[in-house]
């Protein structure tokens, strides 16, 4: 549910008190536990340490993120990819075909190279 419009969007009085009268250049991170907090065009250029829950994750500010909040752009979850056992081996099988046919693709290159260096001018 959104937010109402007489209310305005929520942005952390803490937190703009930490970014007021210092350059977006000069400042240096500053860690923020305020997920919730929207940003607002005045935190462009800043960089926010946003708490995932473990560690501080840093958010370089940019115009395109004014309005949404900031936990979107600090992931609570870390992905651990799908499948197992069978996926590694299919995965590790995919990248030893890759590597014999860029060997292959090397070799025939460097055969046709030494033809051309063989070869006699005329």
């Amino acid at each position: 549910m959104a937010r109402s419009l007489k209310k305005g969007p929520y942005v952390d009085e803490k937190l703009l008190k930490k970014i007021e009268g210092k350059k977006p250049q000069t400042a240096e991170l500053i860690k923020t536990w305020a997920r919730r907090s929207q940003i607002a065009p005045e935190m462009v250029g800043f960089k926010f340490g946003v708490h995932n829950g473990k560690t501080h994750i840093e958010v370089l500010v940019s115009e395109d993120m004014v309005g949404h909040r900031l936990g979107e752009f600090s992931p609570t979850k870390k992905f651990v990819r799908h499948g197992g056992k069978m996926q590694k081996e299919m995965e590790t099988k995919a990248k030893e075909a890759e590597i014999a046919s860029a060997q292959a693709a090397k070799a025939a290159a460097d055969a046709a190279g030494a033809k051309k260096a063989a070869a006699p001018a005329k």
